[in-house]
C-alpha cells in the first residue's frame, strides 16, 4: 500500500494521516449504511492501524455551561482528533462485498441544509480545538454529485449561495443564509478552509460514484475562552 504523505494539519492523533485510514477503510467499506455505520468503520479502521489510538464516539465537549457532542475523538500518546462525519446520500441500491451485502441508501434531497451542517460542523471544531494538542477534522462523504460540482453559469442565487462546498471553493469569515434574512443560520469561521474533493470509491449504477471532502482545524492557541472540559 502506497502511504499518504503525513501533513501535520491531516494526521489524526498525531500518529497517521487521514489519507491512510481513508484508503484502507474504501478497500473494506466502499459504502455504509449510515453516518453511524461510517463512524463506527472508521474507529474499527483507525484502532486496526494504529493500536495505540484509542477512539471515543459521541464525546461531550462542555462550552459555557452546556454540553455539546462530537462524534469521534481519537486520543494518541501526545496529540488528539476530534473529528465529525456527515454522510449525505442520494438513492442507491446494490450488493457489496463478500459474502455479498445488500444496501440501499435513501435520497436525501436538502442539499442546502447538508452545506449548513457541515459548515456548522467545522464552525464546532473551531470551539472544540482549543487545546494546543488537538486538531480537529470535519468530513463529509456522499454520491451526490450536486454537493461536489460548481453551480453553472446563470443560476439562479440560492438561499444556501454563502454555504456552497463544491470543488475549488474556500470557506471562510461570515456566511449569511439567504443574504442574511434568517439569523440563526449565519456562521462565522476564524479560518479560511479550501476545499478539495477526493474519490473515495465507484459502485455501480446511478449514484455509485462516491467522493469525500476533509476539512482540517488547527489548535487555536490563544485564549483559553469556552475551553471543552477535558475528557
Amino acid at each position: 500500500m502506497t502511504k499518504a504523505p503525513m501533513d501535520a494539519d491531516t494526521t489524526i492523533a498525531g500518529q497517521i494521516s487521514l489519507g491512510d485510514v481513508i484508503e484502507q477503510l474504501s478497500r473494506h467499506r466502499p459504502v455504509f449504511h449510515s453516518e453511524a455505520d461510517l463512524q463506527h468503520s472508521f474507529a474499527r479502521v483507525l484502532w486496526e492501524l494504529t493500536p495505540d489510538v484509542r477512539s471515543r464516539l459521541e464525546v461531550p465537549q462542555r462550552l459555557s455551561g452546556r454540553s455539546e457532542y462530537l462524534d469521534l475523538l481519537c486520543i494518541g500518546p501526545s496529540a488528539r482528533t476530534a473529528i465529525e462525519f456527515k454522510y449525505f446520500t442520494r438513492t442507491w441500491a446494490g450488493a457489496v462485498g463478500t459474502p455479498a451485502e445488500d444496501y440501499a441508501l435513501k435520497g436525501h434531497a436538502a442539499t442546502d441544509l447538508a452545506r449548513l451542517h457541515f459548515v456548522r460542523d467545522i464552525a464546532r471544531l473551531e470551539r472544540f480545538c482549543r487545546r494546543s494538542d488537538q486538531n480537529g477534522l470535519a468530513i463529509m462523504l456522499t454520491n451526490d454529485a450536486s454537493l461536489w460540482t460548481p453551480p453553472g453559469p446563470g443560476r439562479a442565487q440560492t438561499r444556501d449561495r454563502d454555504f456552497r462546498i463544491h470543488q475549488g471553493r474556500e470557506l471562510a469569515g461570515t456566511l449569511l443564509w439567504a443574504e442574511g434574512t434568517y439569523k440563526p443560520n449565519t456562521c462565522t469561521l476564524r479560518g479560511a478552509y479550501p476545499l478539495d474533493w477526493e474519490p473515495y470509491s465507484e459502485l455501480d449504477g446511478a449514484g455509485g460514484e462516491f467522493r469525500y471532502v476533509a476539512v482540517s482545524v488547527s489548535p487555536v492557541r490563544d485564549g483559553a475562552d469556552d475551553m471543552p472540559v477535558p475528557v
